[in-house]
């Protein structure tokens, strides 16, 4: 998984050659759609009982969708058209501590810990040295596209977990995906190339589709099924490393010591500041519910 979702930044790159970001974008999501629907009709979803349930959450599934899908991989595609892949992947590494930071805004119990805030300094000096003049190549507006999309791949999974709980998983994104391709036809249409892309552009095309929306989203179900969702998110950190990796070797995409430096500082603080509290011992539970005016140690 973490080489499946770390490769899009390198076929994005590609494909940005060769079309419009409209149809980049309806490509990718009409070649997974129809990959994942006959997977989640095949697997019993829009059974009756099923699309009852899609359609008590249809607003929180088209949020979903807005944010997780139509939005950022729009805004993913026309920021790699001024930077580079390995430049973008390491700036989409920033997810998590962004979605530790919105939690801690939107409630629910998150504590902002001194070692989570350490980890949110870490993450975001990273992502200023990413940003600083000279280093990924782009201007102020696609860093701004990309660190927005950051906000998105964050916020989307919180939609997920809090909003669209037993909603069946594989027909919710098989469902976006429709509404997504719904959405981004016509605009496509509107935005088709007057010649035949290249090869590479359209096995670009294929792949991004194929592997890394349907395969990605069907691998990280069975990922979650053997491991659960905790482990699960390591393929978040080893997302960045696969896109500088390929985007070196691959596109020739220079490696400089800041890059270095910012893809550390990064990834320390997304490490950081996803931590979990460590749990209270019964010794120390004890000593609390006999002193209660005690303060809670701070972890």
């Amino acid at each position: 998984m973490g080489v499946i979702w770390g490769v899009p930044y390198l076929l994005i790159k590609v494909a940005d050659g060769g079309v419009s970001v409209p149809v980049l974008v309806w490509a990718r999501i009409t070649v997974g759609a129809a990959i994942l629907v006959p997977i989640a009709l095949a697997q019993g979803a829009w059974r009756p009982e099923e699309r009852a349930v899609l359609r008590r959450h249809w607003r929180w599934l088209a949020a979903f969708a807005l944010i997780e899908i139509i939005g950022p991989w729009a805004l993913l595609s026309a920021a790699e058209k001024h930077l580079s892949s390995s430049t973008t992947g390491l700036l989409i590494a920033s997810v998590p501590a962004i979605g530790a930071l919105i939690a801690w805004m939107w409630g629910g119990g998150e504590r902002l810990t001194r070692v989570r805030a350490a980890g949110l300094g870490l993450g975001f000096a990273g992502v200023a040295l990413l940003v600083g003049p000279g280093v990924g190549g782009g201007d102020v507006l696609s860093y701004a596209e990309v660190l927005l999309t950051a906000v998105c791949y964050a916020t989307g999974p919180m939609i997920a977990n809090r909003k669209l709980v037993g909603v069946p998983s594989i027909a919710a994104n098989a469902t976006c995906l429709v509404a997504a391709a719904v959405v981004y036809t016509p605009i496509a249409v509107l935005n088709w190339p007057p010649a035949t892309p290249s090869a590479s552009v359209l096995a670009a095309l294929a792949a991004l589709g194929a592997v890394c929306t349907a395969g990605g989203l069907v691998g990280f179900f069975l990922l979650i099924t053997e491991i659960g969702a905790a482990r699960a998110t390591v393929i978040t950190y080893l997302n960045p490393a696969v896109a500088v990796a390929l985007g070196a070797g691959i596109l020739g995409e220079r490696l400089t010591v800041t890059t270095g430096v910012a893809f550390v500082l990064i990834l320390a603080g997304s490490v950081l500041a996803t931590r979990a509290p460590a749990p209270v011992s019964a010794p120390a539970a004890r000593r609390s519910q006999t002193r209660p005016s005690d303060p809670a140690p701070e972890i």
